[in-house]
């Protein structure tokens, strides 16, 4: 789960941290915190720094103070922790374009292939919004991009109750 700038409709670029929630083969549960850059690879924030569990209510604030450079925050509102991270663009040919705020539930890979995609019941992104120095946006117009397996199956229903909200729900 995680929220970014840029990404959809923009290749070059993509400020993005979120949380990683693994269940395990003997069906125990690891979670984890990131941040990262795109084409950059994603740097995991140590446990010590962030912590989380199931149930737990996690705030994701990405801002971009200029094109090549933003601010990642993650909070645990349950437990009161948090942790800031201030980013750069990697290279100057990975600079945000400013085109896309993302709230994303998606499959992560680890090593080279994408993991079992497990049943994380209902995510919730609320107060969700987009702004600029003059404008702000909430969810209303969004594009919903379900997720499918390889044959084609749906996994998920992605709705948008309210112009501050998106909701994933597994299938």
């Amino acid at each position: 789960m995680w929220v970014g700038i840029d990404g959809d409709t923009y290749g070059n670029a993509i400020l993005q941290a979120g949380v990683d929630v693994t269940v395990n083969d003997d069906g125990s549960q690891s979670y984890d915190s990131w941040y990262e850059w795109y084409p950059d690879y994603a740097h995991d924030f140590s446990t010590d720094q962030f912590s989380f569990t199931a149930g737990d209510v996690i705030g994701i604030s990405i801002t971009s103070s200029s094109d090549s450079a933003g601010t990642a925050v993650l909070e645990n509102l349950s437990s009161g922790q948090s942790v800031t991270q201030q980013l750069s663009a990697p290279s100057s040919s990975s600079t945000l374009g400013g085109q896309n705020a993302e709230w994303i539930v998606e499959d992560f890979e680890s090593g080279s292939s994408l993991v079992s995609f497990a049943d994380f019941g209902t995510v919730v992104f609320s107060k969700c919004v987009a702004s600029t120095g003059s404008e702000s946006v909430g969810t209303d117009g969004a594009t919903i991009i379900e997720i499918e397996d390889s044959n084609g199956n749906v996994l998920t229903d992605v709705s948008i109750p309210s112009s501050s909200e998106v909701q994933v729900v597994y299938q």
